[in-house]
């Protein structure tokens, strides 16, 4: 899990910095400090964000963790499914795909997409767009602006979690800056004190604003654009269905669905013609 890495990183180069500069650990043991931030913040996440976007950041966050399921495997099988439903409704017509529509979990063609089948909503997305065809002529242009109508619903839904965690991260400074205060205050109210003790509480006191920055920019917004890449990808992903539909609703070969389906998948991911056509062969020899 390439967060936790980056996290443990992050950890040592700070810790590991400040140690060789010659600082100690203890210093940096200040839990109440964490306590006012961390609370404050959280509470401050849950008003602003509310359940519902709670929710989807822990989901979201989960999913993160593990690898980017838009690869080119799930690319190569998303093309080749197209293909089939392409050549299907071909040789006997739209009501000779209406089974594997209505069934997908039974279906030939669906059941070798094994990664599209885990992407709900992508999944969701072409089922409903393939029974409206099966279901009567749909005029390209419609299709084409509805879709884009829904590709952006889900991108602005799917963003609310970036956001809440973005306005987390903006916080999160000013709560170390809140700490640091509260610190100052207290150190204030105990000038009587001998100046070791002093230092110390003046020393706990920074320790506020350096937590502050240290979890914005070392933790939470690193999570925030890594949700907004997985985001960004599965709109791509939707981009490329849409191309294909598209494209199959308008009457083209099944060659040249498939091929405005490639066109729009993002070049790191994109296989090449040869590479495609010589996958094809193979899933049809299969």
């Amino acid at each position: 899990m390439l967060i936790f890495v980056g996290y443990a990183l992050i950890a040592a180069s700070v810790i590991g910095g400040f140690t060789l500069a010659g600082g100690h650990l203890g210093v940096l043991l200040q839990p109440v400090e964490l306590l006012i931030i961390g609370g404050s913040a959280f509470a401050a996440f849950m008003i602003g964000a509310g359940g519902k976007t709670m929710k989807a950041t822990g989901r979201a966050f989960v999913a993160a963790l593990g690898a980017s399921p838009y690869t080119k495997a799930l690319y190569l099988q998303t093309l080749t499914m197209l293909s089939e439903i392409a050549q299907r409704a071909r040789r006997e017509g739209l009501l000779g795909i209406e089974a594997d529509i209505e069934d997908p979990k039974n279906s030939a063609i669906f059941q070798k997409a094994t990664l599209l089948a885990k992407e709900r909503h992508a999944m969701t997305f072409l089922i409903d767009y393939l029974r409206m065809a099966v279901a009567g002529q749909l005029d390209p242009h419609e299709m084409d602006n509805l879709m884009d109508l829904e590709i952006e619903t889900y991108h602005h839904e799917a963003m609310a979690p970036v956001e809440a965690l973005r306005k987390l991260a903006d916080g999160l400074p000013a709560f170390g800056i809140v700490a640091a205060v509260m610190g100052v205050v207290h150190t204030m109210e105990s000038v009587d004190q001998p100046p070791e003790v002093l230092g110390q509480l003046i020393g706990a006191a920074l320790v506020g604003t350096f937590l502050g920055i240290l979890l914005a920019y070392g933790f939470v917004a690193p999570v925030a654009n890594l949700l907004e890449q997985r985001v960004s990808d599965a709109s791509k992903y939707l981009q490329c269905l849409k191309a294909g539909l598209v494209s199959f609703v308008t009457g083209s070969a099944p060659a040249v669905v498939v091929e405005f389906a490639r066109k729009v998948i993002p070049p790191s991911e994109r296989p090449d013609f040869l590479e495609l056509e010589e996958h094809l062969k193979k899933a049809k020899g299969g």
